[in-house]
C-alpha cells in the first residue's frame, strides 16, 4: 500500500465534510413514557418537556466512570431473613462506605424505607426536602423523588441509587457486585 501525503489525506478530509454538508435527512419524532404511555416529546407541555430534557442516557461506556471496584474486594452483603437492631449482621465490605438518604415528612413511602435504613450499620445522613437546603441539595445531586437513598463507596462514588425496601433489598442481597 502506497504512504498518503498529508495534502491527499486533507483533501480527503475535504471532500468528506463537503459530502456531510450536502446530507439531507428528515425530522425524527421522538417518543417516550410519559405518565404510563407513550407520546410524542414535541406534544408534551413546558414541564414534562424540562424533566425529558434532565433525563440522562444510561451507557455501558458512560457506566465506567463510577468504578465500584475501587475497594479490595467486592462489596458483599448478605442479609437476614429479618434484621433487628438487637441483631449482629454484616454490612458492605467497603468500610467506609456512606449514604444519604433523601425524605419528606408527608411522603407515604419514607417510612419503610427509614425503618430499613435503621437497621443497616453504615454511616449516613437524612436528607429532609421539605428544607431549602435539603431541597438544593436534592436538585445538585439529581434527586427527583423521595425517598431515595444514595450509597457511596470509599472513594466517594456513587454505587447505587434506590428509592424502596425492595430495591434495597435487592443492593444488600447482591453476592457480588461488579462493574
Amino acid at each position: 500500500m502506497e504512504a498518503r501525503t498529508i495534502e491527499q489525506i486533507e483533501k480527503e478530509i475535504a471532500e468528506t465534510k463537503a459530502e456531510l454538508k450536502d446530507v439531507h435527512g428528515s425530522e425524527t419524532e421522538v417518543y417516550a413514557r410519559i405518565v404510563g404511555y407513550y407520546r410524542a416529546v414535541k406534544h408534551w407541555n413546558k414541564g414534562k418537556r424540562d424533566e425529558f430534557d434532565q433525563r440522562k442516557m444510561f451507557t455501558l461506556e458512560a457506566s465506567k466512570e463510577y468504578d465500584i471496584t475501587a475497594a479490595d474486594e467486592p462489596c458483599v452483603r448478605t442479609a437476614p431473613a429479618k434484621m433487628n437492631k438487637t441483631e449482629e449482621h454484616p454490612v458492605m465490605n467497603t468500610e467506609a462506605a456512606t449514604y444519604e438518604m433523601y425524605t419528606r415528612k408527608t411522603c407515604p413511602n419514607c417510612p419503610p424505607v427509614k425503618a430499613f435504613m435503621a437497621n443497616v450499620e453504615i454511616p449516613g445522613r437524612n436528607i429532609d426536602v421539605d428544607s431549602e437546603e435539603g431541597l438544593a441539595e436534592a436538585g445538585n445531586k439529581g434527586v427527583f423523588a423521595a425517598p431515595t437513598v444514595i450509597f457511596y463507596n470509599n472513594a466517594g462514588v456513587e454505587t447505587a441509587r434506590c428509592h424502596n425496601v425492595e430495591e434495597l433489598e435487592a443492593v444488600f442481597n447482591k453476592v457480588a457486585v461488579t462493574a
